[in-house]
């Protein structure tokens, strides 16, 4: 690109768009220049275009569009022309923009503490005609789009005007047979056009084929298949194909809002068109179509959303320390930039993007807040330019680009307001310092900042309802020196209310503020009010956006509000929407004042969410007490309950009809609800806890409810003679109860109640028998040896034998008999991170034999499908972020076709369409048989380990047939299942012997049922899947055993954490699993290489008589961590005991 090639887009104050250097200096000069130069002004009603002194004719007058027959383009761009600057006024006919005079001019004071007159000053009732003017001059505008990303078919930078090397744009004067007049003269360009903030927005109505010509200009693949950033319109987002999603779960509609990030109005064609913050995804919410896109890129909770002038391009990023900033193009839905670890020391704590749409701006959140400008559109690794902020500065959490200049910009924290400019990658900032003692005032604590409709002023609002203007302070050489914009100070505070400002902008020519009341208010640059909203009956209000579209010119037929003057025409102002901190936004309608709630949802922390078995609804209940139910196909809510501020919602459940809604508060108190009124079944409810109600549940028949609260306890209500009693209480469990459920007795179809706490133990209670106040129990079996059962469900009907299923901490997943408690399967769960925490089997057709179902699961922040049965796969189970933090719950609906996700603190809820299909494609992808367990293994099917796999296998044959026997020897492709523990021994698993048994009694119960035998042997296969689905899924690592001694042991006059031998001894023979003392001699003499032979384990008997004596010479009386762990079990040397060495060998205590 030529040197001499301007940017078409920027806006200038003042009104017209002209081609200007991004100098500050050289601004100055021209303006200066361009001033000399000056024609006499044009006459009032004119607007006067100069073109070249040959060319141009003399008072060459243009009318509006409505007053001429002749003008039939809409493109308007005449080069080498001349426009009247700012500084001299547009000056309209019948109520336009008034000449500069005393009686116009500002009163307020600059920093040096003169009077100087304010430019654009105009007259409050003439505001409507201004935009009426102002909106026939957009008729006639240049039509220039917004930035366009080139480079790539997927482009990641947009294309502004000034990249185009000539623009050719006609205008029909009549004059000659094309009726065209051009004006072209040394590469200089400029564009009629209405002030910035006036003027709509031509990227919404330029016709695609213009994006496409300015991106073939730039791009030099332009010969080819143009992408859909290039190709897309307003409505390709929003088509039916517009993105195909072929995962095993896509999010395909999204509950709630982050309460914390601003709403935005992406209003086209008068639509209602939103863009918000949905925990780690932004929603595109056309309400007019009922209709969501979901940009999905972060992992994080979004944490700043920025938009351009024209609405098309837009920013998100969240807070993490694999910080991202995400570009996306509005139209197509596609995301064109993507920005690394823009903060690693702790994300992005706000963002503002330029109204072109260039650069971006971003402020860490670590202790030295870091100030970032980014140029998006360039392939340039890093910002452009960044300044570290002192630590003594409170965290910034607003941040503002000047809409006038993109080298300004301001943020601000609750006690300073920071002003910066850029220049030659040269970021300074400034922060003016003002306390209650300037002024004798309160200042309050800062809310917002905006650049003032005049130049060089700032407003910034605080939480005393203040307004603070801030100033340029001049230089002795120029009265207004933009390289030292950023060199403000206050120069007044203005009360403007009594109640806290919590928003403050600019739209049109109205500042705009909005208060903790819901109140909004309208005053013009000199700050006086034109109109407020006060009966919307809207909570605090965290943001406010404007739509991109002008408001209808005030006719007749319009019914704005009037203006609170004498005269009171109406007022014109432009649809806008409101967010409010209770997760409310409303759409309000200028002309005749309309509210429209668009979105009421939940205000607080979501953690009960529950499916109705029989219908597509879902109901929702958070901590504000808000309790609604949604059709989840229709996407509209059908009721709602406010249960009252303190009550808050822990859990719900429908019963088996769907007919009633089971409650859980906080306070321990149970309702019982019409499901479909949402009117209480109870006269009271129940309340026989103090604590909160943590799961409920009912039976089949709908005759029992159940509930944990205290955490230990479970408490059961049974209902007869058409009303609910209480029927007893039982504190079962000396650790958090994790699952609550109810079953069936296969042989009595009666209820059956079961509870899992983290004490590792599965009860049962006797519901039969028992009798009011006296919950009997009837049985308890400790389930697990070490690992912590996390949840459990019934197993679907896939097997003639009837199981539990639970998933523990260890990453395992277990089947259980249900009537005798056995353990009859073990198998690797899924690992994404973090341990299954719930689990839901998808609902199954009983019509027809049910021979593979699905499992759906949560871990810390992930939701996941698996396919049932179960036999450690990997390629069986995927997870994806269904939530930036944590997610509290999960629920399937009644057809299995959808899964739902709550939030928790991020109050919102997550629904994931299942595609089938395409999880059992990537099943097949990842192999049958045994392929996929050879992934498994270390090196896999060529690894060292399966060799020695192999080796020991076929030894072990050797082994059980005695080693040294003389007899002939048969070699198979099978070993006794007595052989097992020793080969996984030698495999460097030293399983308990509880595990033990339980591995046994798996591979010899596995065929049964089917057979009535028992297995006796067992070929390599089945080792292979046995060996990886018991061992433990990360090993053992050093600190692990490290914590041992610091739990057990001291601290020896070394420092080092040491246990006494006797101790030692005496642990391994009284704690866990007790071993003899021969046993202990027997491990600790082959330990040491005292037993070569290996004593019982090549079945040789072992002489233990003189092993004390032994084992007294070789160790010593104290046993520090490190002699243990490096000289005892032989690892590997480690530098620190924290260092994470896996340890796959090491035995279980």
């Amino acid at each position: 690109m030529a040197e001499s090639e301007q940017n078409l887009t920027e806006d200038v104050p003042g009104g017209d768009a002209e081609v200007l250097p991004e100098d500050p200096q050289e601004l100055l000069k021209n303006v200066d220049q361009e001033e000399e130069m000056q024609p006499d002004r044009s006459p009032p009603g004119e607007i006067q275009f100069t073109s070249g002194p040959e060319n141009a004719p003399e008072n060459d007058s243009i009318s509006a569009p409505e007053d001429t027959e002749e003008l039939t383009s809409n493109n308007l761009i005449i080069n080498e022309s001349t426009v009247n600057e700012a500084s001299q006024g547009d000056e309209l006919q019948d109520g336009g923009l008034e000449s500069m005079s005393d009686a116009g001019q500002s009163l307020l004071s600059s920093a040096d503490g003169e009077t100087h007159p304010v430019q654009g000053k105009m007259h409050v009732n003439d505001i409507g005609e201004q935009l009426k003017n102002e909106e026939q001059i957009d008729q006639v505008q240049a039509n220039v789009s917004a930035p366009i990303p080139a480079g790539t078919r997927l482009a990641t930078a947009p294309i502004s005007c000034s990249e185009i090397d000539s623009v050719s744009i006609s205008w029909n004067r009549g004059k000659d047979g094309q009726g065209t007049d051009t004006h072209e003269a040394d590469g200089q360009m400029r564009i009629i056009s209405a002030p910035a903030r006036l003027r709509p927005d031509p990227a919404f109505c330029v016709p695609n084929a213009l994006i496409t010509d300015m991106c073939s200009c730039a791009d030099p693949m332009a010969g080819l298949e143009p992408s859909m950033v290039e190709t897309s319109v307003c409505d390709t987002v929003f088509e039916e194909n517009s993105y195909i999603k072929q995962n095993s779960l896509n999010l395909v509609w999204s509950f709630g809002i982050n309460r914390d990030t601003p709403v935005h109005a992406l209003h086209i064609d008068n639509r209602r068109l939103i863009l918000y913050a949905s925990s780690h995804t932004a929603v595109m919410n056309n309400f007019s179509i009922t209709r969501q896109h979901l940009l999905q890129g972060h992992c994080s909770p979004l944490s700043c959303i920025a938009v351009s002038g024209n609405r098309r391009w837009v920013a998100t990023a969240d807070q993490s320390s694999e910080s991202l900033v995400i570009v996306w193009d509005t139209f197509s839905g596609i995301p064109v930039q993507t920005l690394f670890d823009c903060h690693p020391e702790g994300g992005v704590g706000a963002m503002a993007m330029t109204q072109d749409a260039k650069y971006l701006a971003t402020v860490g959140t670590g202790t030295v807040q870091r100030v970032c400008i980014w140029d998006w559109t360039s392939e340039a690794k890093g910002p452009v330019c960044s300044v570290d902020l002192s630590p003594v500065f409170s965290l910034q959490t607003f941040v503002l680009f000047n809409p006038e200049d993109n080298t300004e910009l301001l943020s601000n924290s609750k006690t300073e307001v920071v002003f910066y400019t850029w220049k030659n990658n040269q970021l300074e900032f400034a922060s003016p310092i003002l306390t209650d003692e300037t002024f004798n005032k309160i200042v309050g604590l800062y809310s917002q900042s905006v650049f003032h409709l005049t130049s060089s002023q700032v407003l910034s609002a605080t939480s005393v309802g203040n307004l603070v203007i801030w100033d340029t302070v001049p230089t002795p050489q120029f009265q207004f020196d933009a390289a030292k914009s950023y060199k403000k100070k206050a120069l007044k505070l203005m009360n403007l209310q009594n109640d806290s400002i919590t928003v403050v902008t600019v739209s049109d020519r109205y500042i705009v503020t909005c208060d903790v009341k819901g109140c909004i208010k309208f005053y013009d640059e000199q700050l006086c009010l034109l109109n407020w909203y006060s009966n919307f009956n809207l909570g605090p209000i965290s943001s406010i956006s404007f739509s991109s579209q002008p408001a209808v010119k005030a006719n007749e037929k319009t019914s704005y509000p009037s203006v609170s003057n004498i005269n009171a025409p109406q007022f014109i102002v432009r649809n806008f929407v409101v967010a409010t901190v209770d997760a409310t936004v409303a759409h309000v309608t200028g002309d005749g004042c309309k509210l429209e709630v668009l979105l009421q949802e939940h205000g607080a922390a979501i953690h009960a969410i529950a499916c109705n078995p029989a219908q597509p609804l879902i109901c929702m209940g958070s901590y504000c007490g808000l309790l609604k139910v949604w059709d989840y196909e229709k996407k509209e809510p059908l009721c709602s309950r406010l249960f009252g501020r303190g009550n808050y919602i822990q859990c719900v459940t429908y019963n088996k009809t769907g007919t009633l809604l089971g409650v859980g508060l906080t306070d321990g108190c149970v309702h019982i609800l019409d499901a479909l009124s949402l009117n209480d079944e109870l006269p009271e409810p129940f309340q026989y806890a103090r604590d909160a109600v943590t799961q409920i549940a009912f039976s089949h028949n709908s005759n029992y409810l159940a509930t944990i609260d205290s955490k230990t306890a479970v408490t059961v209500f049974l209902f007869k003679e058409k009303s609910w009693d209480y029927l007893g209480r039982q504190n079962a469990h000396f650790k958090p109860i994790q699952n609550l459920m109810f079953g069936i007795y296969l042989d009595s179809n009666q209820p059956r109640l079961l509870s899992l706490g983290e004490d590792r133990v599965l009860v049962e209670y006797d519901l039969a028998h028992s009798t009011e106040d006296d919950l009997k129990i009837l049985s308890n079996e400790r389930i697990e040896q070490s690992a912590v059962p996390a949840c459990m469900a019934w197993y679907p009907p896939i097997s003639k034998e009837s199981f539990i299923i639970t998933a523990n901490n260890q990453y395992k997943l277990k089947l259980y008999n249900a009537t005798t408690k056995m353990c009859r399967k073990t198998v690797l769960g899924p690992i994404y991170g973090s341990p299954v925490r719930k689990i839901e089997v998808l609902p199954f057709s009983n019509d027809s034999e049910v021979k593979k179902c699905y499992l759906a699961y949560i871990t810390d922040n992930k939701v996941g499908l698996q396919t049932l049965p179960l036999d450690g796969n990997p390629h069986k189970s995927c997870a994806v972020i269904c939530h930036g933090t944590m997610v509290s719950n999960i629920a399937c609906s009644y057809d299995g076709s959808y899964i739902f996700t709550a939030g928790g603190d991020d109050c919102t809820v997550h629904m994931w369409k299942v595609d089938l299909i395409a999880h059992e494609t990537v099943t097949t992808l990842g192999g049958e048989d045994l392929i996929p367990f050879y992934g498994l293994l270390e090196g896999g099917r060529d690894g060292e380990l399966f060799k020695e796999m192999e080796n020991y296998f076929y030894y072990s044959q050797l082994r059980f047939q005695h080693v040294s026997t003389m007899e002939p020897r048969e070699v198979s492709t099978h070993i006794p299942i007595q052989e097992i523990p020793f080969v996984m021994r030698a495999l460097g698993f030293y399983p308990t012997e509880k595990e033990i048994e339980d591995i046994l009694n798996e591979v010899k119960f596995s065929k049964y049922v089917d057979t009535g035998k028992y297995v006796t042997h067992i070929d390599l296969g089945e080792f292979i899947k046995l060996y990886i689905n018991h061992r433990p899924a990360f090993g053992i690592t050093a600190s692990q055993l490290q914590h041992t001694f610091d739990v057990l042991g001291y601290d020896n006059e070394n420092g080092e954490k040491a246990i006494n031998l006797g101790e030692l001894l005496q642990l391994l023979q009284n704690g866990g699993e007790c071993m003899a003392e021969e046993e202990v001699a027997e491990c600790l003499s082959t330990l040491l290489g005292l037993n070569p032979e290996g004593g019982s384990s090549e079945l040789i008997s072992f002489d233990a008589t003189n092993a004390s004596a032994l084992l007294a010479q070789q160790l010593p009386q104290e046993i520090t961590s490190k002699l243990f762990i490096n000289e005892i079990l032989g690892f590997p040397q480690i530098s620190t005991c924290a260092e994470e060495m896996t340890i796959s060998a090491a035995a279980s205590t």
